[in-house]
C-alpha cells in the first residue's frame, strides 16, 4: 500500500466517523470525536483498529449518543476501539504515559472542534511542562520494550512496529520532538516513517491479519510487493529503515539526557561554549565540532579523528559537522598520513563508543570515504542462523569486543584494523576468507602500514576461522593439530593476535559462539602451539650513532635539546651524560609541559670520553620550543618543577600488564608493558625504576591507537643484569604505580 492509498484509506475512515456522528444528531458544541494514536496521524492500516474517543464537556449531557455513534460503527466491519471521557477525565487518563502517546497525537473527526483544539492545546502544554521527567519514564519503558523485540535491523523475525527502530520509535521521536527539549524530528525520519508504514500494511496483506512481524518466508513475496528484486533486496531495505530510525532515536535520547542534565551554569548562555580538544576539533554540549575558524579542506585527517574524539570520550559526533566534513573535507592521500591511521585505531578500540559513532559515519555516506569496500558489506545478512547481526554490524561488534582484547597482544593496532576487515570478502560468490585476503592486504596498504604489517593482518584475515575449527573438530593435543596451526601462524605475536581474534569474533556473533567449553579448547592448543614456538627475544630497533654536542662534553650538567618538526608533529632529541634517572627527568620534563608522546626511543651511546644517553621523543607539537623543554628538565631535576599527577585508572578500563621477559636478553632485564595511553605514563614507569636504582640502557616506546606498548632494558647501575628477585619487584612496582 502507497501512501497515496493509506492516505485514501483513512479519509475514508474519517468520513465513516463523520457521518455517523451526524447519523446521531451529535450536540454542535461541548463534545467532540477525536482520533487518538497511529491513526491520529493519518496511518490507518488494513487491519487496524479504529481508536477514537468522543471527548465533552463536564457539564454535558450525552444521553444516548454513545452507543448511537458506536453501532454504525460496528456494522461497517471496522475493528473499534472507542472510549467516552469528559475533558477532566482524559486530562486525568493521561497521568498513564502511553495515554499520554496517544493524546499527544490528538486529531479532529466530527463535532465540537475548538474543544478539540483545547484538548489538543492542553495535552501538549501539560507535556512540554512534564517533559524533564516524564521523558526519563519513557526511555525506560522504551528501553524495555527493546529488550523484548530485539533491533528491526538485525532480528530474525523483525517487528517493524514495537522493535527498535521501528515505527513505535518514530513515534516516541515525535513525542520528545513535541517537548521543545530538542530537535528530534528530520526529514530523513519522516521519509524512513512513511516507508515503513506501507512495509507495515503489505506485511498485514501478506499475513491477512494485523500482525507487524516478517517471517522468514515472507521476504520474497515482501519484495515483489515492494518492487524490489529479491528477498535479500527487501531486507536491506527493511534493515537499513529501521537502522536509520534507530540511530535518530539513540541521538535524540543523548541530546535529551544532555539537557535534562545539563548544569545550572549553561541555561543561561546565548551561545554554546566551545572546548578545544585537538587540532580543529572541540567539544560543545556534549557533542564533537569544528572549533572556530576550522577549515575542512585543510586536513584530510578531520573527519576521522573527529570520530576518534568522539568515540573515545563517549560524546555525539555532530551530525551537522560530520555531514560538512565529509561534504568539504579532503581526500585522504594514499598512503594515509599517520595521524588518519592513529585516529582509526583510537576510533576502532573506543569500545561501547564506536558503535553510535560508526552509525553516524554510516547514515552519512562518510565510511566509504575511507573504506569504500564497506558497502559490499553494509547490511548484508548472514547466511548462518547463529548469527545475530547483519555482517556489517557484526564487524562493528567485534571491534568493539576486540577492544577489550588488546592488552593480549603486542600489536593492538593490527588487531583492531583485522577484526574490521576479517569479513570484508562476504558478499562473494567464494569462501569468505580466501576472497578478503587480497581485499585486506591491499585496504592495510592504502593506510599507510608497512609490508609486513599488511602481510601480518592479510594473513588473519584468511585464517580467522582456523584456529576455532581446529580446537573444536580436531584433538588440540595431538602433535598432528599443532602443526597444522603453525603452518599458517608462524610466530608467537600472531598466534597472540588469532587468539584474541577468535574471541572477538565468536563473541561477536552470539552468546553460543564463544561458550567456556571452546575456551579451554582453544587456550589449550594455542598452549601446545606457544610451547613448540618457545619463548620469543623482544625486538631491539637499531638506534643510530648521533653527534653530541660540544656543551654536553664539556658540562656534565648540561642537556642539548633539539625539535626538528615535520606533518604530524615533531622529533624532540635529547642528549646529556648518562646516569641513573635521566630519561625519568626528561619524560617529566615534557610531561609539565603537558606534551603527549605518541613513540620514544632511548639508548646509551658509548665513545672515547664518556657515556651518552640520547633519548628521541615523537609529539604531536609541531611548535614546541626547544628551549622550555630544556627549561622543565632543568626544573625537574632540581626539584622545583610540580609535575601533573596521573590520571587515575577510569573505572572498568583494563588493568596493565606489566611482564619479564627473561629470555630475551642476557645483559638486560627486559620490561614490556601494554597500558592505557594517559598522560605520565612514561615519567611514572621511568622514575619508579629509578628510584629502584635501576638504570635503563634502551627504550622502545610506541602509542598504538589507545594503548602504549613499552618495552626497556633495564640494568643495576654499573652494567650488571637484574636478579630475578630484583625482575620480579621492578615489575609489582611499576604494576603497582600505573594502578594495576
Amino acid at each position: 500500500m502507497t501512501a497515496d492509498q493509506r492516505r485514501t484509506r483513512a479519509t475514508t475512515a474519517d468520513e465513516l466517523c463523520r457521518e455517523a456522528y451526524a447519523a446521531s444528531a451529535g450536540p454542535a458544541a461541548g463534545v467532540a470525536l477525536v482520533a487518538v494514536g497511529g491513526y491520529g496521524r493519518g496511518e490507518l492500516a488494513p487491519h487496524s483498529d479504529l481508536d477514537v474517543v468522543l471527548v465533552h464537556e463536564d457539564d454535558v449531557d450525552l444521553g444516548d449518543l454513545g452507543s448511537a455513534l458506536w453501532y454504525p460503527l460496528w456494522d461497517s466491519g471496522r475493528r473499534l476501539d472507542h472510549s467516552v471521557r469528559s475533558m477532566g477525565e482524559v486530562v486525568d487518563a493521561a497521568a498513564d504515559l502511553r495515554v499520554a502517546l496517544g493524546l499527544l497525537d490528538v486529531r479532529h473527526l466530527a463535532g465540537d472542534p475548538g474543544l478539540t483544539l483545547r484538548l489538543r492545546t492542553t495535552m501538549l502544554a501539560d507535556w512540554r511542562r512534564q517533559a524533564r521527567t516524564r521523558l526519563p519514564e519513557l526511555k525506560a519503558m522504551t528501553r524495555k520494550r527493546h529488550d523484548v523485540t530485539g533491533e528491526l535491523a538485525h532480528a530474525s523475525v523483525p517487528d517493524v512496529k514495537e522493535a527498535e527502530g521501528g515505527l513505535r520509535d518514530a513515534g516516541v521521536l515525535k513525542a520528545i520532538e513535541a517537548s521543545w527539549l530538542v530537535d528530534a524530528s528530520t526529514p530523513a525520519l519522516e521519509a524512513a516513517r512513511l516507508m515503513l508504514l506501507d512495509v507495515r500494511d503489505e506485511v498485514q496483506e501478506l499475513a491477512g491479519r494485523p500482525s507487524d512481524r516478517i517471517a522468514p518466508e515472507m521476504w520474497g513475496p515482501l519484495a515483489e510487493r515492494l518492487d524490489l528484486p529479491d528477498a535479500e533486496a527487501a531486507q536491506r531495505h527493511v534493515r537499513s529503515l529501521g537502522r536509520r530510525i534507530a540511530h535518530l532515536s539513540r541521538l535524540a535520547w543523548r541530546r535529551t539526557d544532555a539537557v535534562t542534565t545539563r548544569e545550572r551554569g549553561e541555561k543561561g548562555r546565548r551561545t554554546p561554549a566551545l572546548e578545544r580538544i585537538a587540532p580543529g576539533i572541540a567539544l560543545s554540549r556534549g557533542e564533537v565540532v569544528l572549533d572556530a575558524g576550522t577549515k575542512p579542506g585543510d586536513d584530510p585527517t578531520l573527519l576521522l579523528r573527529a570520530a576518534a574524539e568522539a568515540a573515545s570520550r563517549d560524546a555525539v559526533l555532530s551530525p551537522t559537522t560530520a555531514a560538512r566534513l565529509v561534504r568539504e573535507g579532503a581526500p585522504l592521500p594514499v598512503p594515509w598520513p599517520a595521524g588518519a591511521r592513529d585516529a582509526l585505531v583510537r576510533l576502532l578500540a573506543s569500545g561501547p563508543g564506536l558503535l553510535p559513532i560508526w552509525e553516524t559515519l554510516d547514515e552519512i555516506d562518510g565510511i566509504e570515504t575511507f573504506l569504500p569496500e564497506w558497502e559490499q558489506i553494509r547490511l548484508l545478512p548472514h547466511a548462518s542462523a547463529i548469527h545475530r547481526f547483519t555482517v556489517d554490524r557484526h564487524v562493528v561488534e567485534t571491534c568493539a569486543e576486540a577492544g577489550a582484547l588488546i592488552r593480549t597482544v603486542r600489536r593492538p593496532d593490527l588487531l583492531l584494523v583485522a577484526a574490521l576487515l576479517h569479513d570484508i570478502g562476504k558478499g562473494s560468490l567464494h569462501d569468505h576468507s580466501v576472497a578478503g585476503e587480497p581485499v585486506a592486504r591491499k585496504i592495510v596498504a592504502r593506510m599507510g602500514f608497512t609490508d609486513l604489517d599488511a602481510e601480518v593482518v592479510a594473513s588473519l584475515v584468511r585464517w580467522h576461522l582456523l584456529l576455532a575449527d581446529l580446537a573444536t573438530t580436531r584433538d588440540p593435543d595431538d602433535p598432528a593439530t599443532t602443526t597444522e596451526l603453525l603452518t599458517h601462524v608462524p610466530d608467537a605475536a600472531s598466534l597472540d593476535l588469532l587468539r584474541a581474534l577468535t574471541e572477538a569474533d565468536a563473541r561477536a556473533t552470539s552468546p553460543q559462539a564463544w561458550t567456556t567449553w571452546r575456551a579451554s579448547l582453544v587456550d589449550r592448543l594455542v598452549l601446545r602451539a606457544d610451547t613448540v614456538l618457545g619463548a620469543e627475544a623482544s625486538p631491539v630497533p637499531p638506534v643510530e650513532v648521533v653527534p653530541v654536542p660540544d656543551v654536553v662534553r664539556r658540562d656534565p650538567e648540561a642537556v642539548s635539546v633539539s625539535v626538528e618538526p615535520h606533518g604530524v608533529g615533531a622529533t624532540v632529541t635529547v642528549i646529556a651524560a648518562d646516569r641513573v634517572g635521566l630519561l625519568a627527568d626528561v619524560a617529566g620534563g615534557l610531561a609539565a609541559l603537558r606534551v603527549p608522546v605518541h613513540a620514544a626511543r632511548a639508548w646509551a651511546q658509548v665513545d672515547a670520553e664518556g657515556e651518552w644517553g640520547v633519548s628521541s621523543w615523537e609529539v604531536p607539537d609541531a611548535y614546541l620550543d626547544a628551549t622550555k623543554v630544556r627549561d622543565r628538565i632543568r626544573r625537574v631535576v632540581e626539584g622545583s618543577q610540580r609535575l601533573p599527577d596521573l590520571p587515575a585508572r577510569p573505572e572498568g578500563e583494563l588493568p596493565p600488564i606489566v611482564e619479564v621477559r627473561p629470555d630475551a636478553s642476557r645483559t638486560s632485564l627486559v620490561l614490556e608493558i601494554r597500558t592505557s595511553d594517559r598522560p605520565g605514563v612514561v615519567h611514572r614507569v621511568l622514575t619508579t625504576l629509578a628510584g629502584l636504582g635501576l638504570t635503563v640502557a634502551s627504550a622502545h616506546v610506541s602509542t598504538l591507537g589507545p594503548q602504549a606498548v613499552d618495552v626497556f632494558y633495564v640494568q643495576e647501575d654499573g652494567g650488571v643484569r637484574p636478579t630475578e628477585e630484583r625482575a620480579a619487584a621492578a615489575a609489582h612496582a611499576v604494576r603497582t604505580a600505573l594502578g594495576g
